[in-house]
């Protein structure tokens, strides 16, 4: 499809006719942050998948136990968690968040 001088005039028209000669550049002022924030979410996956985590094992040195204390519970890991849920914990903490600020800020 071959776009010539009189099609991108006619476009162009249009969307003068359409949005009007102010909104115009801040549409374009919108789609060019929009554009920018999502190369950069997307450089920023495509780097994330190239970073291998490394894995460090320590080596546990026995400790002698009291006899007042009581060995804790092996720690069970973390389930892996979708990224939805992922993004659902951290929305519940931000609302935490704001609920105790402005908890603090009220006399």
């Amino acid at each position: 499809m071959n776009l010539g001088a009189p099609e991108i005039i006619l476009i162009l028209v249009a969307l003068v006719l359409l949005f009007g000669a102010k909104k115009l550049p801040d549409l374009a002022r919108g789609v060019g942050r929009s554009l920018r924030i999502f190369k950069a979410e997307t450089s920023k996956m495509a780097e994330d998948d190239d970073d291998k985590p490394t894995v460090v094992q320590a080596q546990a040195q026995p400790q002698p136990v009291q006899p007042q204390e009581i060995p804790a519970a092996p720690a069970q890991p973390a389930p892996q968690l979708s990224a939805e849920e992922q993004a659902r914990q951290l929305e519940e903490q931000a609302a935490r968040l704001r609920a105790s600020a402005q908890a603090d800020k009220r006399p």
